[in-house]
């Protein structure tokens, strides 16, 4: 432990605790806006600077340690005179179109502005007219904005391993580029949007479709129906001033009805049939020996656009089942058409999801148009959604609760825990064990595949027979799984897992690129915390379970990896080049 003093608060830390974090226990808040808590500390905008009591020797709070007996000053007059000079000279080199961007009203540097009082400029400006690059349809490149913080181009090389996004010249030119200085749709990028979400600015922000979804609530001739993610139910809220991992699930029925849908659908409901196939395809695999060792699920479509291009090698281990959303779409464009007799053209589905990947996954194969049409014809993420309730005067909180349409509504307690990294393994072990056994699993809860910890390792016996798992989330992680892999392989080993869940964002869907701006391991266990708790109060827990997934199988599909659910609910993958000529 470390004994220091700041601004004459005696403190005790542990040793290598940074000034910034200290001073945070003692109830200090010192400005930035290079740091956050998911990445290591750049020190690179200088506005966190403090100064020691005995010889007034300037430090950067976020990169350095606690020393003993250090005495520290945040705050006194000439260190508020540097931070604002620091954030003028960063003003000048910034555009000044604040009505018209994207994080408006939630901008780090807007808010910094305002907390010194900047009311004029004092430097003379040098903003560069750099191209918006919005190539991809999932998430827009401004870089003109950029602040040059380095959050994305770590999150991007660090965090999730691709290697998108770098700086590109120097001193007063610096600007952040896909490598090469070429489209963001031509680099790496697999959408994740994970720099979106970490940009202190509006630099890089979500691609924004909710006037495609206004029109289509407008038009006379659309049925509109709308489906949310189970994650977005407890991070929704933040918008509004709820807590993170407030479930507010009968609200946003609510509210989604309000705006104008006509139906309103449970993504959950589409992850209960997802296990169902995925939990089918593993015990093929697994019992009846059809099929390659392990299983790796493919949920997630920034994961499977990293494997396609990164890791091809791979292909023959992930499952062919198409992700909830996708399921959802062709069933509300078939299925529930056919149910309620609606022409299936007229149908208008949009997904309400935590993600930006979602926008780009809806158009990638022939087999997301399965129903016939474009299964999802819009994806909104948490964000987007947010606003339309505000442009709707919708007062959230005071909305009464209400339900799904039951149709593609109803889900299970395996279904929602999606959300959460770890969720769809346990959801499938649930399903899993029942389909070899014919019996619940004793205990329904996976306590191993929990947490946030980038790879977590476990296993558990079916009928006496063990299978290995292993769970990875935040791209970086994912090497160490696969390398495992292929050294058996090389070796003639037996396989270490028999089946792997990858999510591509840190925390799973939760920490999704299209949630709230603000998100840390802090949040991300909240909001993994409203879905196990809603897991557990429900009724039915194992997707097995769903009365009306199995009146679905009944009437519509069939079985579970049948004709008809492979031409609907199933895809497939092909190697693709990194970067796209």
């Amino acid at each position: 432990m470390v004994k220091a003093v700041i601004n004459g608060i005696p403190i005790e830390v542990e040793e290598g605790v940074t000034i910034l974090d200290a001073a945070r226990k003692a109830q200090i808040n010192i400005p930035t806006l290079c740091k956050h808590p998911d990445l290591t500390s750049s020190a690179s905008c200088g506005i966190c600077v403090v100064k020691l009591k005995k010889n007034n020797r300037m430090f950067r709070a976020c990169c350095t340690p606690i020393e003993e007996g250090m005495e520290i000053i945040t705050h006194d007059p000439e260190i508020i005179e540097i931070r604002r000079t620091v954030v003028e000279l960063i003003l000048s080199n910034h555009p000044n179109d604040c009505l018209k961007c994207g994080r408006n009203n939630n901008c780090e540097l807007q808010k910094l502005v305002a907390d010194f009082g900047i009311r004029e400029e004092h430097f003379d400006k040098f903003v560069r007219d750099i191209p918006k690059d919005s190539s991809t349809g999932t998430i827009v490149l401004e870089a003109s904005k950029c602040i040059k913080c380095g959050r994305c181009v770590d999150v991007c090389q660090n965090m999730q391993d691709v290697w998108a996004l770098s700086f590109l010249e120097r001193g007063i030119h610096t600007r952040i580029s896909p490598a090469g200085d070429i489209k963001l749709a031509d680099s790496p990028c697999v959408r994740c949007g994970q720099c979106s979400e970490h940009c202190p600015t509006g630099a890089i922000f979500e691609f924004d479709e909710t006037s495609k979804v206004w029109e289509g609530l407008m038009d006379p001739e659309k049925y509109c129906v709308v489906q949310i993610a189970p994650a977005v139910r407890v991070s929704i809220g933040e918008s509004f001033g709820f807590q993170p991992g407030v479930n507010l699930t009968k609200k946003t029925y609510a509210l989604l009805r309000r705006l104008g849908f006509k139906a309103v659908f449970d993504t959950s409901f589409g992850a209960d049939v997802t296990i169902m196939e995925e939990a089918s395809e593993f015990v093929e695999r697994f019992v009846h020996k059809k099929g390659t060792l392990p299983l790796i699920t493919t949920c997630c479509p920034a994961w499977v656009d990293f494997m396609e291009k990164f890791h091809p090698d791979m292909i023959d281990h992930f499952s062919s089942c198409k992700s909830p959303h996708e399921i959802m779409g062709v069933l509300s464009k078939t299925y529930f058409a056919r149910e309620k007799k609606i022409d299936p053209e007229k149908v208008f589905m949009v997904s309400i999801m935590p993600c930006t990947a979602k926008k780009y996954e809806i158009t990638r194969t022939d087999e997301m148009f399965a129903s016939g049409y474009q299964d999802i014809d819009v994806v909104l993420t948490t964000r987007e959604l947010a606003r339309m309730v505000k442009q709707a005067g919708l007062d959230f909180a005071q909305l009464p609760e209400e339900e799904p349409d039951h149709v593609l509504g109803d889900y299970t307690g395996g279904g929602v825990i999606f959300g959460a990294t770890g969720g769809v393994m346990e959801a499938a072990l649930r399903t899993a064990y029942y389909l070899v056994t014919e019996k619940q699993f004793p205990k329904v809860e996976f306590e191993n595949v929990r947490g946030l910890k980038g790879v977590k390792e476990t296993s558990i016996k079916i009928d006496d027979t063990k299978v290995n798992i292993a769970i990875a989330h935040g791209l970086s992680n994912v090497e160490y799984v696969l390398n495992k892999i292929r050294e058996a392989k090389k070796n003639n080993q037996p396989m270490p897992y028999h089946f792997i869940e990858v999510m591509a964002c840190p925390g799973g869907c939760v920490g999704g690129g299209g949630q709230p701006y603000g998100v840390t391991d802090a949040i991300r266990t909240l909001r993994s915390k409203g879905l196990y708790a809603h897991d557990d109060a429900m009724k039915l827990r194992c997707s097995h379970d769903n009365p009306f997934v199995q009146k679905l199988y009944n009437e519509f599909l069939g079985k579970p990896l049948g004709k008809r659910s492979h031409e609907l609910l199933h895809t497939d993958y092909k190697a693709r080049p990194v970067y796209r000529k």
